[in-house]
């Protein structure tokens, strides 16, 4: 081969290293670009602050709220959190799951429930979970119990010519099947389930608010409060908002005072979701995740249900 054309081959081979060197390295900035917006705000500020971190609608299996709430428990840029809450409850192990993850929380750093407008039944049990609740005049909290709905459509599948032959291993564990009516004993039962999960919650008011449990008992039969009611109950330690969980912190648990306070949204958990997943896993699993959430809790839940409230 002449030497002019060598020459030219290698001339062309630097050339094409040179362009695939600058696509590598603009791929990796623009990697790097992608991981800085994806990271969560509370990673990129930096320093000491303050999270307020807000736990809203139906209480599924909680598994995300606790995984945030650990990470602001090992965060030790955190020096204090704001709970903020607006949840009517919802499932009773999530509740409880959630409600244990805020006492880890605060045996680590100060936090205060902050009650927006809606913190009853399992809601309510997650604020207990914390040594010191906000409540506004107006919020909707208290709603102390537990309730296991059950559906009978055996008259309608009666009126169809429909006939339900469930084969079981005992007389209780067809208890709750829609197609057939309960009979006194599964009723008997479920009862007692109910029951037991009810002395749990009335347990966890006990311990976290530091009350008689005969006290409790008495307040603890399904009904809503408003804060101002709950305040004279001994159910809220205030009336208020983040001024005064703040003051509180300050005040009470040596905060320093002026500390930036930095929101912590949902979507902040999803690097760490995307880093141990494909992102097909990671679409299905957010989208089954909220539609379990909103369409259907499973099992016996902690959910107050009013049929009409309007300001």
């Amino acid at each position: 081969m002449p030497m002019t054309l060598q020459s030219d081959a290698l001339i062309d081979r630097q050339r094409l290293k040179r362009r695939l060197t600058f696509w590598r390295v603009l791929a990796v900035v623009a990697l790097v670009l992608v991981a800085l917006v994806a990271l969560p705000k509370k990673a990129r500020i930096g320093g000491a602050h303050v999270a307020r971190y807000a736990i809203s609608g139906v209480i599924g299996d909680g598994r995300d709220q606790i995984e945030i709430l650990d990470q602001l428990r090992m965060d030790s840029g955190v020096r204090g959190v704001l709970l903020h809450l607006d949840t009517p409850g919802g499932a009773v192990g999530g509740g409880e799951g959630i409600h244990a993850a805020v006492q880890q929380l605060a045996a680590a750093k100060p936090v205060v429930a902050v009650m927006d407008g809606t913190a009853a039944s399992a809601g309510y049990m997650i604020a207990v979970g914390a040594p010191h609740i906000v409540a506004r005049d107006s919020t909707l909290t208290g709603s102390i119990g537990v309730i296991l709905e059950l559906a009978d459509v055996s008259g309608l599948l009666d009126k169809l010519g429909v006939k339900s032959d469930p084969l079981v291993s005992g007389p209780l564990k067809g208890a709750g099947d829609a197609t057939k009516p309960l009979t006194e004993p599964q009723r008997a039962y479920l009862q007692g389930l109910v029951a037991d999960l009810y002395d749990q919650f009335v347990d966890i008011v006990v311990a976290g608010r530091h009350m008689d449990k005969t006290r409790v008992k008495q307040l603890a039969d399904g009904r809503a409060y408003t804060g101002r009611q709950a305040l004279g109950l001994g159910l809220v330690d205030e009336i208020g908002g983040e001024t005064e969980a703040l003051a509180w912190m300050q005040k009470k648990k040596g905060l320093t005072s002026g500390l930036p306070v930095v929101e912590v949204k949902k979507e902040d958990n999803w690097y760490a979701k995307f880093a141990r997943s494909s992102l097909a896993d990671l679409i299905l699993g957010e989208v089954g995740s909220s539609l379990g959430q909103v369409v259907h809790v499973d099992g016996v839940y902690a959910l107050w249900q009013p049929s009409m409230m309007r300001n």
